[in-house]
């Protein structure tokens, strides 16, 4: 059985200084990038000035799983196929006081960002570049099938039932012979 294919990448957090007494500071992903061996596996602080600080977070594998095939031709149909990230602030304060947004996942799974998203969880997206979208497009070329679209029978095919489930027949009113007319009571 082969390995599942997969990339390994690393996301770039920034951290922006905002106008707002309430909330000094706003996390986002700024970019997904390859992963290199001189990354290292902790994260690092590339950038910081009195407006943003940029942090490294190295080492996460995406892999692409047969049966989430769906998931990854749903990103592909979008306008704009992108990464998902699932990111979380840290409980506690790091050593200068303040809490690092850290991702826990990274993804191309329309339905892992759609499971995040039902749970609360903060999930952002991000542009995929050109390479990775041929990568996963051969993917969901060689696994996606479309479920067959169930033809469905019309109504009119349908047999009758009552609120019970069993046999029922649909009457006018009508007779049906043309006698009615001539038995007591016509109009006259």
């Amino acid at each position: 059985m082969s390995p599942r294919p997969r990339i390994s990448v690393a996301v770039v957090m920034r951290r922006e200084l905002l106008n707002n007494r309430w909330q000094p500071w706003r996390w986002s992903p700024a970019e997904v990038v390859p992963h290199e061996e001189p990354f290292g596996s902790a994260p690092r602080l590339l950038h910081q000035d009195e407006a943003e600080q940029r942090w490294l977070f190295p080492a996460f594998d995406v892999e692409l799983f047969r049966d989430d095939a769906e998931g990854y031709y749903l990103n592909l149909s979008a306008p704009e196929p992108c990464w998902f990230v699932h990111w979380r602030m840290d409980d506690e304060p790091g050593p200068d006081g303040e809490q690092l947004a850290r991702p826990v996942d990274v993804s191309l799974s329309y339905h892992d960002a759609g499971r995040w998203l039902d749970a609360q969880e903060n999930v952002d997206q991000l542009p995929v570049s050109a390479a990775v979208r041929q990568w996963l497009r051969a993917f969901v070329e060689a696994h996606y099938q479309p479920e067959p679209r169930r033809r469905r029978r019309p109504q009119s095919f349908r047999s009758l039932t009552d609120r019970f489930g069993n046999p029922a027949s649909v009457s006018t009113g009508k007779s049906r012979g043309g006698g009615a007319q001539g038995e007591g009571g016509g109009h006259g």
